[in-house]
């Protein structure tokens, strides 16, 4: 692919290994199977850079962009955190209320933060739909700006959906952590 990382050229490059793989072991040559390793590895890197993400509060990072956090994912956060720490001085002080108001805010924040999620994860797999189409329409009629317009369109989008799967991973990892810890 043409210095854009991207899945799709991760599994056409996946393809040409195998198909490689094929041909060598056919032809018994090392130089198809040197071909077949070639295009397996470029794939793999590909398929790397095209997931790399790098999480900042309210924003994600990546190859492909900057997309800004739904703000229903950071208030969620903070209420969980909020919510956590009314627990534990409710628990430390004996206030049963202000144990609970903190579980009650604590909940709230989960559900804050979830729907973020389904926001930016929706509208990335929308932004990635609509800007790979609308380039490929822009390509097709010649319009080389429409055409760029509709490929940032879909990077930003493909950097919101990295977040969002990011942050996910990151919290199956920390219960993973905790449900080894009990």
């Amino acid at each position: 692919m043409s210095g854009n990382n991207s899945t799709l050229g991760a599994a056409v490059e996946q393809a040409k290994g195998v198909v490689n793989d094929a041909v060598a072991y056919v032809t018994g040559s090392s130089a198809d199977q040197a071909k077949a390793n070639e295009h397996k590895s470029k794939a793999q890197l590909e398929d790397e850079a095209s997931h790399a993400t790098v999480k900042v509060p309210g924003a994600t990072i990546s190859t492909s962009g900057v997309s800004k956090d739904d703000p229903a994912r950071s208030e969620g956060s903070w209420n969980q955190t909020m919510g956590s720490a009314k627990e534990a001085v409710g628990g430390l002080l004996g206030s049963e209320n202000l144990k609970q108001a903190g579980a009650q805010q604590n909940q709230q924040g989960k559900e804050q933060e979830a729907e973020g999620l389904i926001q930016d994860y929706g509208d990335g797999i929308k932004g990635r739909v609509g800007g790979a189409v609308g380039g490929a329409v822009a390509g097709i009629l010649g319009d080389k700006d429409e055409e760029a317009r509709m490929k940032e369109k879909h990077d930003q989008a493909k950097t919101a959906q990295r977040g969002v799967e990011a942050d996910l991973i990151k919290k199956a990892d920390a219960e993973a952590a905790r449900q080894e810890k009990a």
